[in-house]
């Protein structure tokens, strides 16, 4: 039996609900960078290169580190597909994060197909997303 079958995989439902907590805690970051960089003055480069890293690595660096903020708080985390002891890499992050930009909702199509439930953006990275051991 494969070590994978034990977990009972979250649903398509607890992803959005991480993805729409995500989005909030990147809305706070923004605003609050935003009246920093108001009073402080911050030059033009250092204000894009905040939201570069808002936008693009917050994700995947993050899911390297174990997890968003949005995961933790919904007790699930992505994992190598392989070898689900071990956390990702932050190119499969990065290629993962890329992947379900481009596809927004439609890359979750294939969670109820999958017994693994894996979205399109998992298929690709070779990830797949499991509940949080306690």
């Amino acid at each position: 039996m494969d070590e994978i079958e034990e977990f009972e995989f979250p649903t398509l439902l607890t992803r959005i609900q991480s993805s729409v907590i995500d989005f909030g805690v990147i809305l706070i970051i923004i605003f609050v960078f935003s009246q920093l960089s108001d009073s402080i003055n911050f030059p033009d480069w250092i204000r894009g290169f905040a939201l570069l890293f808002v936008f693009i690595l917050y994700e995947p660096t993050l899911q390297t580190l174990g997890g968003t903020i949005g995961n933790r708080i919904k007790g699930i985390n992505v994992r190598k597909n392989q070898d689900v002891e071990r956390k990702i890499n932050f190119f499969q992050a990065l290629i993962r994060f890329i992947v379900k930009v481009l596809l927004g909702w439609v890359s979750f199509l294939t969670i109820h197909n999958d017994y693994r439930k894996r979205a399109i953006h998992d298929l690709v990275a070779g990830t797949v997303m499991l509940p949080s051991k306690k």
